[in-house]
């Protein structure tokens, strides 16, 4: 790349142009679902928003509702995209949209997870508490909820 001021530099990138969606499931304007699942970066088990990546012909709304009813039970009347998020713009292509779903309804599908996914509620009154669990740190479900707080509150 040479830039304005003649400066040149080499840059390497992932060419994976992978499309995502994170979902906030909001049963109420301060209720909100995580699900737990296996992260086998960390080896361990995390709390995180239900997420996932869409499949070939799928838009955002479809790719959610169908996370959703994979990862949670639930499917939504509702889905409003809020924001896309880059995950490291600095050197990879892959997005993620985030997505608020609201209007929920018991609803579920078989996904790809290999164990059925423990869910629990939390508020989003006491989102800063949460950020301090050490099993809540996936970055993408931080922001998230702070965006959707936000949204929620007029703020966003």
């Amino acid at each position: 790349m040479r830039f304005a001021n003649g400066v040149e530099r080499d840059y390497e990138r992932l060419l994976s142009n992978h499309q995502a969606v994170i979902i906030a499931p909001m049963l109420d304007d301060d209720r909100v679902i995580l699900a737990q699942e296996y992260a086998a970066g960390t080896d361990d088990y995390q709390w995180s928003l239900p997420k996932g990546k869409l499949d070939p012909g799928e838009d955002y709304a479809t790719a959610a509702n169908r996370e959703l009813q994979e990862e949670i039970g639930y499917a939504a009347g509702e889905l409003i995209l809020l924001k896309n998020m880059a995950q490291s713009p600095n050197y990879m292509q892959h997005s993620t949209q985030l997505v608020l779903a609201r209007k929920l309804y018991p609803q579920s599908a078989q996904g790809d997870e290999p164990e059925p996914l423990n869910t629990q509620i939390i508020s989003l009154s006491e989102l800063e508490s949460v950020c301090q669990w050490p099993d809540f740190n996936e970055a993408r479900s931080i922001a998230a909820l702070f965006l959707v707080r936000a949204y929620l509150q007029g703020r966003g």
